[in-house]
């Protein structure tokens, strides 16, 4: 049996029915915005394999920094314990962030780092004597599958199994153009209520609802609203963080920036498993109290991990040289270029462009489910013709590695034109 074969006997994927899955391609090898799967076949990978590996894969830079501290310091608990890759990647951190982020949390991944956040904003009411144990959120939004992520997103699907089971979460309009207004009205009746611990949203663009965007301004006023009203902001920058909209932060764009943010996926360059929440020092200062049990009792094993945070290291260097700067503009001057090409095809209803973040809305009859007959269509045809693209329903998107070469971006450019030609 060869690896694919092999792979059905045992191993169970993420956001997979395995009754109707076929077999899987197994990747062997990495270079760059390229894999190779054990026949031989290549494959752009033009997701940055779910957003992780903007650096390419099997980044040198980031290698050698793993292989450095595996020799030196592999992990330690960070329960009563400290080391100078935790220390050196805050402080490092600190030179990036928004000013009034002064506090970190390390976690291991996305979820975890929202489940942080949401724990944290209803702990400082709790701490204070103060009853506020509801979250307010994005419809359509997508923050995680552990339970307060899962509460905090608006995808049916994901959730409807827990139903009853989860935090109570208010959903609000998202702020597309034209629904501004209505979404603003919706936030301000909920906040005047008291109620709501937080406010937690994907800055500027909805991952996984399709690459939904809105606009900064009207997320400054959301979060002024916020602020008027003292329920904290959450920004889930997972997805966006790292240079994906085309600044380190989607935060950066702001005036008004949140009080907590959770970062993971680009944070390691797509190598080791790591997430951080970070937080002002009035989120921070609620827990600081001679009483013990006031102190945030949530951690991981493997918080802090070393050679995790060496590796984040070597990542943010990479991100903020001149060369992935410029990957980053030439990324979306293509975007922009295949965008005002093809937003006239007699198929594509809708276009988007952010940073390194492409998007197209096909043109259908009815609304595509999010695993529809369509998507599943595309997404074969991109795997056949050798781009990893996952489609979202009747939207495709591209989210590539910073590194990825203008032949290979034009074949993934290429790659989606032909796709519409066979919906």
């Amino acid at each position: 049996m060869n690896l694919s074969e092999r792979d059905k006997l045992y191993n169970w994927h993420p956001y997979t029915q395995h009754k109707t899955a076929a077999d899987f391609p197994a990747i062997v090898k990495g270079e760059g915005a390229l894999l190779w799967d054990e026949n031989g076949k290549e494959y752009v990978d033009a997701i940055a394999s779910w957003w992780v590996n903007p650096y390419g894969h099997s980044n040198k830079v980031i290698a050698d920094a793993i292989y450095e501290q595996l020799t030196t310091l592999e992990h330690v608990l960070f329960g009563g314990f400290t080391h100078d890759k935790a220390v050196l990647l805050a402080e490092k951190l600190m030179t990036i962030l928004p000013k009034n982020q002064k506090k970190l949390f390390y976690s291991d991944n996305g979820s975890t780092a929202v489940e942080v956040a949401l724990k944290c904003a209803l702990q400082y009411n709790y701490n204070k004597g103060i009853k506020k144990t509801k979250i307010i959120a994005f419809e359509d939004a997508f923050h995680g599958d552990t339970f307060g992520a899962m509460a905090s997103s608006g995808i049916s699907f994901f959730t409807k199994a827990f139903k009853g089971s989860l935090l109570e979460v208010i959903r609000i309009p998202v702020p597309t153009k034209g629904n501004e207004e209505k979404s603003l009205q919706a936030l301000q009746n909920l906040v005047v209520t008291n109620e709501y611990a937080a406010f937690i949203f994907e800055p500027l663009v909805q991952g996984a609802a399709g690459m939904v965007m809105y606009s900064y301004e009207v997320l400054d006023k959301m979060i002024s609203i916020c602020n008027q009203n003292n329920v904290f902001t959450i920004a889930d920058e997972v997805m966006t963080g790292f240079g994906k909209t085309g600044k380190t932060f989607a935060t950066d764009y702001l005036v008004n920036k949140p009080d907590m943010m959770c970062l993971s996926k680009a944070l390691t360059g797509g190598t080791i498993p790591m997430a951080i929440t970070t937080f002002t020092q009035e989120v921070f200062d609620g827990f600081y109290d001679d009483d013990t049990n006031k102190a945030l009792f949530h951690g991981h094993t493997f918080t802090a991990n070393p050679t995790g945070c060496a590796a984040a290291l070597a990542s943010i260097n990479l991100l903020q040289t001149y060369a992935m700067q410029y990957n980053i503009a030439q990324i979306n001057k293509l975007h922009l270029a295949f965008e005002a090409k093809i937003k006239s095809h007699p198929k594509v209803k809708t276009t988007r462009v952010l940073g390194v973040i492409f998007a197209l809305e096909i043109k259908t009859e009815s609304q595509e489910s999010y695993y529809g007959t369509m998507r599943n269509k595309l997404y074969n045809f991109f795997v056949e013709n050798g781009v990893i693209l996952r489609p979202v329903g009747n939207i495709v998107y591209i989210l590539p590695p910073y590194v990825i070469t203008n032949t290979q971006l034009e074949k993934v450019y290429t790659t989606v034109e032909k796709a519409l030609e066979i919906v």
